[in-house]
């Protein structure tokens, strides 16, 4: 199958203006054959670092701006993953929907979120992509911190998911620059290995001058790419310019499908060790 990722810079608050970047996305894709296509993390609404703001932009899944979405982009057959900043009543969460033919398909919320005002995600849903070549591959999506974590990309393996996107929306400072380039990479290798699924990091670009993270200075590196269940990277965009990245994957191959005493590695362990790792966690906990 083929995925993209628009590597695109948002408009903070300026959710008209993104969404037609969206669709300029998605007709792209469209011409280039991709049957799913993410965007950054809450591309629609920017990535804002304080409440009033990020709530100010927010909005809900059956919200008129949810409608206009589905409205927009159906004309177009890929697969969307778009994030958002979602209100849910009075709770904000880092969501990201997927949606097909301007059918609602589902939501992923962050579930690693630091920002202070963002709720955590619990819920990990697999969704299913049809695809010419390769009979029905199913995926997951994380968002950006997700990644650093173990659990959250083993879960969803381990309900089948062949592909987990990652949308990140990523501001970094100069001292801490290489460090974070350097770990990203690391964890994002580990979860494609320990999982054998492919890995897709799909990162946003700064260029003009920052609109959404007012609280700090950094840089939007860009840097979006693809990792194989081997740990290669096949596809990565350009960095610090926008970009679509393009690749062809394989994610229903029997050789990438990794068996381990019956099961994927990654379950094998949680099933072996789980018990294990609880009871040392206990121990520290209340030692």
């Amino acid at each position: 199958m083929r995925i993209a990722h628009c590597q695109f810079e948002p408009k903070s608050g300026n959710f008209d203006a993104n969404l037609n970047r969206v669709v300029e996305g998605m007709k792209q894709a469209q011409q280039d054959r991709a049957e799913i296509v993410s965007f950054p993390e809450c591309f629609l609404t920017g990535y804002q670092d304080d409440g009033p703001r990020a709530r100010k932009h927010a909005f809900a899944v059956d919200s008129p701006q949810m409608m206009k979405i589905l409205d927009a982009t159906s004309q177009f057959d890929p697969t969307l993953i778009v994030g958002f900043n979602e209100l849910r009543g009075e709770d904000l969460f880092n969501t990201a929907l997927v949606s097909h033919r301007g059918h609602l398909l589902g939501t992923y919320s962050k579930c690693a979120a630091y920002m202070k005002f963002h709720q955590q995600g619990r819920k990990f849903p697999v969704f299913e992509r049809e695809t010419r070549d390769d009979g029905v591959v199913k995926f997951g999506i994380i968002i950006c911190a997700d990644g650093g974590y173990i659990e959250p990309s083993r879960i969803l393996a381990i309900k089948g998911a062949r592909v987990i996107f990652a949308p990140h929306y990523n501001y970094i400072g100069a001292k801490g620059l290489i460090r974070h380039f350097m770990k990203v990479r690391a964890d994002h290798t580990a979860r494609a290995v320990e999982n054998s699924i492919y890995f897709v990091r799909g990162n946003n670009v700064t260029i003009g001058e920052e609109e959404s993270i007012l609280n700090s200075k950094g840089v939007g590196y860009g840097d979006s790419y693809v990792i194989d269940p081997n740990g290669e990277i096949v596809t990565r965009s350009q960095r610090h310019v926008e970009d679509i990245l393009l690749c062809d994957i394989h994610p229903n191959d029997p050789g990438y499908i990794e068996q381990h005493w019956g099961i994927g590695r990654s379950a094998w362990s949680a099933r072996e060790f789980g018990g294990i790792l609880r009871q040392a966690l206990d121990e520290k906990l209340h030692s």
